[in-house]
């Protein structure tokens, strides 16, 4: 998994949007590991401060300032591409 293959490097948050807080849960802990932290941003003050239209949706931040983000899903090897790049930055 790659939240686990750069646990060291990133902290990983899933921010939920518009969901039934026990669905979302329940969901959360299906799909990642216990290093991947997740809430719920019912009033999209998240989506809002990233400027994320909708879900899905990635933001890759370093030391506070943007360095990546797009807008649907992208395969396991582009996504490590896109980390990589972002510790080349730190």
């Amino acid at each position: 998994m790659v939240a686990t293959d750069y646990q060291d490097d990133f902290e990983f948050l899933a921010i939920a949007w518009k969901s039934d807080p026990d669905r979302a849960r329940q969901r959360a802990n299906e799909l990642f590991s216990s290093n991947l932290r997740w809430g719920l941003d019912e009033s999209e003050d998240v989506f809002r401060a990233y400027g994320i239209p909708g879900q899905p949706a990635s933001v890759i931040v370093v030391q506070g300032v943007i360095v990546d983000q797009w807008f649907g899903a992208v395969g396991e090897q582009e996504l490590r591409q896109r980390l990589d790049a972002a510790l080349a930055l730190a």
